[in-house]
């Protein structure tokens, strides 16, 4: 998993993760209408790294899917469509400041460690709120967020989740951490 530094899968990894990505495409056309895989398949195939870092979504239960296409940059817009938060990814205070600042009861990892040596971003707000447009997400967990820096200044992290029939966002110690809160990523390929 995240130990793997070489950043490239074996041929079979890549066949594997790219049959199962083919199939979350196709079985979930709502989130990128008029987007096909052909394209998709050409962009990842040319980006080995970025194929890694799916990868890497995938090992940790986000199930990655295309949810949309900048057609400034030519991009495909990955981001973690798991119903819930991704298991491989809970119970992690925010950052390492956060997570050093524990005296006890530490985690063992924070997200944006995480984050950085999945070669992702964390989901902003705006794009969690997006998510939420194409699906129910997080109805019994919730995910953190990128935390605007003058909230993080003063100690604090915002995470959403959805709940009655709608999206909340809201705040907690950047250094507290829950078994049923994770992160979501996004991905540019």
């Amino acid at each position: 998993m995240m130990e793997n530094t070489k950043k490239r899968l074996s041929p079979e990894q890549r066949e594997e993760l790219l049959k199962t990505l083919k199939v979350r495409f196709e079985k979930n056309m709502n989130r990128h209408i008029d987007l096909k895989w052909a394209g998709v398949q050409e962009k990842l195939e040319a980006n080995a790294e970025k194929l890694w870092s799916l990868n890497e979504m995938e090992l940790t239960g986000g199930e990655p899917d295309v949810v949309g296409y900048d057609t400034e940059s030519g991009e495909f817009i990955f981001y973690d469509c798991s119903a819930e938060s991704p298991k491989g990814r809970r119970s992690v205070c925010y950052d390492r400041e956060a997570l050093e600042s524990r005296k006890q009861h530490k985690p063992e990892n924070c997200v944006m460690d995480m984050v950085t040596a999945m070669g992702i971003e964390l989901l902003t707000e705006e794009q969690y709120r997006e998510l939420q447009k194409l699906g129910n997400f997080d109805t019994k967990t919730s995910s953190w967020l990128k935390t605007p820096s003058d909230i993080r200044s003063l100690g604090g992290a915002i995470f959403g989740d959805f709940r009655y029939g709608n999206v909340f966002v809201y705040h907690n110690g950047a250094e507290s951490y829950y078994a049923g809160r994770g992160f979501r990523g996004s991905l540019r390929v």
